[in-house]
């Protein structure tokens, strides 16, 4: 049985492919107030300004390319079970051939109905009003809005309490609950974090490597190969 190992991926590391975060200094919330795009009562007042803005961000991120630490984290499937947690909302991991992604916040290149979270459909295009679902209600992006539950928290749970490994990339540790799952790594597995500036408190037993992930997470994942 191959050992396993689990990745924890916040923005930082889709950064580095061009893809601008949200909570930097020039983050896409410095242009856009959080109360405008991202929470359900924007969604449901402000309709169209919400669309536009996802639209924009599914437009950058399917420009966006994999960067060395998405390739070298798809290789490591050749010698172990490798789970990917993500907060990101691309699809640069899967893009780099890593095949067990699971999406803490919801992906750009889905769409959902605004009634029933369970119907999503895949989405590459953009979404404009009166684009409706099979129950007849609007179309809204895959992604969790500020007073939503996070996604698949119980399975992300359940995959780091069972790991031998985990390499946390590219997240500040303050987006929460997702962040909380670092301290569910079991207490003797080698537990590494690659971040530019971790603004939470790192986890206990967690190796800090400060640097930019495409740097880093190749040489990480070579000696783990060997």
């Amino acid at each position: 049985m191959k050992k396993k190992i689990v990745v924890f991926t916040g923005a930082g590391i889709s950064a580095e492919s061009g893809i601008r975060t949200f909570r930097d200094n020039d983050g896409l919330w410095n242009e856009y107030p959080v109360a405008e795009v991202a929470t359900k009562f924007a969604l449901e007042h402000n309709t169209e300004i919400v669309l536009k803005f996802y639209n924009q961000r599914r437009l950058a991120a399917a420009k966006a390319q994999p960067n060395f630490a998405h390739i070298a984290l798809a290789e490591l499937e050749s010698t172990y079970e490798v789970i990917i947690l993500t907060q990101n909302v691309d699809d640069l991991h899967e893009r780099a051939g890593s095949s067990n992604v699971i999406h803490l916040h919801g992906q750009l290149n889905r769409a959902q109905s605004s009634i029933d979270s369970s119907i999503v459909y895949a989405w590459d295009k953009p979404i404009h009003i009166g684009q409706h679902c099979e129950l007849n209600s609007q179309l809204r992006p895959n992604i969790v809005l500020f007073g939503e539950p996070v996604l698949h928290l119980e399975e992300a749970r359940r995959h780091i309490k069972s790991a031998d490994k985990v390499l946390a990339i590219g997240s500040s540790l303050t987006v929460l609950p997702a962040a909380s799952l670092l301290k569910k790594a079991p207490y003797k597995a080698e537990k590494i974090l690659v971040s530019l500036d971790v603004k939470g408190k790192i986890p206990y037993g967690y190796k800090f490597l400060r640097g930019k992930a495409a740097n880093i997470v190749p040489a990480i994942c070579k000696n783990w190969i060997l």
